[in-house]
């Protein structure tokens, strides 16, 4: 499988730790979102969007979209699962990870951020203060979410990773990036933490990967 995605890219860096996870080898082909690489002719037949990531299946198929490709994954590849085995847990999961991938992410990604700065002419402050109002919103609700739970253990839900991992690892990752203040948010810190002391989201971070250099 080939992975076309972007050191710094969220949505990349969660089908890199699904796929760890899943212990599937890959090639990763780097598409520079700073010089708009995700807009070229090639790139926008693989993803008309022109966003990473993309994954090219073992048959030659293109995949987009994060959340579907990391789905394809343990449909195709089941074990070790990253989704509970009961219907709610699941859902738990998936809402979890629809917090960070649906919500907080669409409205700070690198293009929202351009196009803030950009045509819109917006100070850099001010875009900080735009992605750190995001982060708060999401971020309190996935807290209490997190917090108030008794499925919550050493991850999101119980003691092994799931989808909702994926998602939080990242997303934690951009908000110190960006030195969002997160201290009200506990929970989450601790589990990303945790996580990242596991090799498979350790070996999935952005200073890990060859186009970092």
């Amino acid at each position: 499988m080939k992975l076309y995605g972007y050191f710094r890219s969220s949505a990349a860096y969660r089908v890199r730790i699904a796929l760890n996870l899943k212990g599937l080898a890959y090639e990763q082909v780097a598409v520079n979102l700073v010089r708009d690489e995700q807009r070229s002719e090639d790139s926008l037949v693989r993803n008309p969007q022109g966003l990473v990531p993309v994954l090219e299946t073992d048959e030659g198929r293109w995949l987009t979209q994060s959340l579907a490709i990391c789905e394809y994954l343990e449909e195709r590849h089941p074990e070790p699962s990253i989704l509970p085995d009961d219907l709610e847990g699941r859902a738990r999961v998936r809402a979890l990870s629809q917090v960070v991938a649906s919500e907080i992410h669409p409205l700070n990604n690198l293009r929202v951020l351009k196009y803030l700065t950009g045509e819109l002419g917006i100070e850099d402050e001010r875009k900080l203060d735009w992605y750190r109002h995001w982060i708060h919103e999401g971020f309190l609700a996935m807290e209490t979410m997190l917090a108030g739970a008794s499925e919550t253990g050493d991850f999101c839900h119980g003691s092994v990773p799931t989808l909702a991992d994926i998602c939080l690892v990242p997303q934690v990752f951009n908000a110190r990036r960006f030195d969002c203040d997160l201290s009200d948010y506990p929970t989450i810190l601790r589990i990303a933490d945790h996580c990242d002391k596991l090799p498979c989201f350790a070996d999935a971070r952005p200073e890990c990967q060859p186009d970092s250099l």
